[in-house]
């Protein structure tokens, strides 16, 4: 039968690396033989394997390899990648190379070029030695792209460092992870970014708001904790909803209970913003005084706004085409060390879509079912926090509260 030696290597054991590729190759349809397995003997060793893999024909080969080769696991020999134009604007060449959120390298002329700019479901561009994740809808008629899975090396992710602490709760996902030390986590996750000088990017959800956390959010903001938004109409609207009017969704914040005509609130805050043309403006002008859009204005913390099909308005500063919309999250996320997800699965999601796996990602939600279908659609890094956004947020807040102001430390 056909066959290739193909190499892994990396924390391979402990990020399950090892076992995901012997299963696929199962699942797949091939066979495997490991011929070399060196452990490493510390916990900052890598470990290696070389495996043989056989199929039953070349296509059959060719597809095991290039499932298993988003897991890391490379053809040992390598030949130059084969590099085809594209055809027209928009569109890749026939089998072209598509990515993960994984570090890759690509071999061009013997040479191995790191390529820039790692993001899943793209192709790669080669221009000036250079190699680099190019979205469908921006490569452009002429540009050299990768095609087929010759010359491509991707590695596995790192390992992972435990807590120390109920070491037993050891899934990315679940309800019954103790909260306070969760808590702790992720503020020592956000203090470390930070240290590290690299940014904290949250995504947010109306439901932020909504549930009464908008102080608390407003708070990490003014302390200098956050320092990109990606957020939707929604987040936005019913905040200044809230500093306008007290409300959100018609409903007093504090009291619980619904406002005389507050269905109308948000759609006059809207208008209120559109008034005076952008939420700058607004903080400018004296409209906006309070809230996470105003201490984001004041802290100079940029935020990309998202529309979609159901936005009412929307407000002036929600970018409504969602190319541009990626293209504008793209532009933010160079210098992103760790992203905090709350409430809202369609941002997450196309947050997640947009990351590299070396970015950090915390997704906070009551509901189980959008941690995993962050998991699921390839954001493999993301650990789940199923619990109540608010109280988390709010708990949070209290946490970094203690270390101080970033900017005061």
């Amino acid at each position: 039968m056909p066959s290739e030696l193909v190499e892994l290597k990396g924390h391979i054991i402990d990020s399950l690396s090892l076992p995901r590729v012997l299963d696929s190759i199962l699942a797949q349809g091939g066979e495997f033989e490991i011929l070399e397995m060196t452990v490493g003997k510390t916990r900052d060793d890598q470990s290696r394997a070389l495996i043989r893999i056989q199929a039953p024909n070349d296509d059959k080969l060719n597809a095991v390899l290039a499932y298993i080769e988003q897991e890391g696991a490379n053809r040992l020999e390598q030949q130059d990648a084969e590099l085809v134009p594209a055809p027209k604007d928009g569109v890749f060449p026939e089998h072209f190379y598509c990515t993960t959120n994984l570090p890759t390298s690509v071999k061009v002329s013997g040479k191995w070029i790191p390529v820039d700019r790692v993001e899943m479901d793209c192709g790669i561009v080669i221009e000036n030695g250079q190699a680099r994740t190019t979205p469908m809808n921006d490569v452009r008629a002429g540009q050299m792209v990768v095609v087929g899975h010759d010359g491509i090396k991707v590695e596995t992710p790192e390992r992972r460092e435990s807590v120390g602490t109920f070491e037993f709760m050891t899934s990315t996902v679940s309800s019954e992870k103790p909260k306070a030390l969760m808590v702790a986590e992720v503020a020592r996750q956000i203090r470390d970014t930070k240290k590290a000088g690299k940014k904290v990017l949250l995504v947010g959800g109306p439901a932020i708001v909504h549930a009464g956390a908008g102080e608390a959010v407003a708070r990490m903001i003014r302390d200098g904790w956050i320092d990109v938004i990606f957020a939707g109409n929604a987040l936005a609207t019913h905040d200044i909803e809230s500093a306008l009017y007290g409300t959100a969704l018609g409903v007093y914040i504090e009291e619980g209970k619904p406002a005389p005509h507050g269905h109308e609130n948000h759609l006059r805050a809207i208008n209120e913003i559109r008034r005076v043309g952008s939420i700058a403006e607004a903080v400018k002008q004296g409209v906006l005084t309070k809230g996470i859009m105003y201490e984001a204005v004041k802290a100079g913390v940029s935020y990309v706004l998202a529309g979609s099909i159901r936005d009412d308005g929307p407000l002036p500063d929600v970018i409504t085409d969602v190319m541009e919309a990626q293209d504008a999250m793209r532009a933010q996320l160079s210098e992103v060390g760790m992203a905090l997800m709350v409430a809202t699965t369609l941002h997450s999601v196309a947050t997640g879509n947009l990351l590299p796996a070396s970015v950090e990602v915390v997704c906070v939600d009551i509901n189980t079912a959008v941690v995993t279908k962050l998991a699921d659609r390839g954001t493999h890094q993301a650990v789940g926090v199923v619990t109540d956004a608010a109280l988390f947020m709010s708990e949070l807040a209290d946490e970094l509260k203690e270390a101080g102001p970033w900017r005061a430390s």
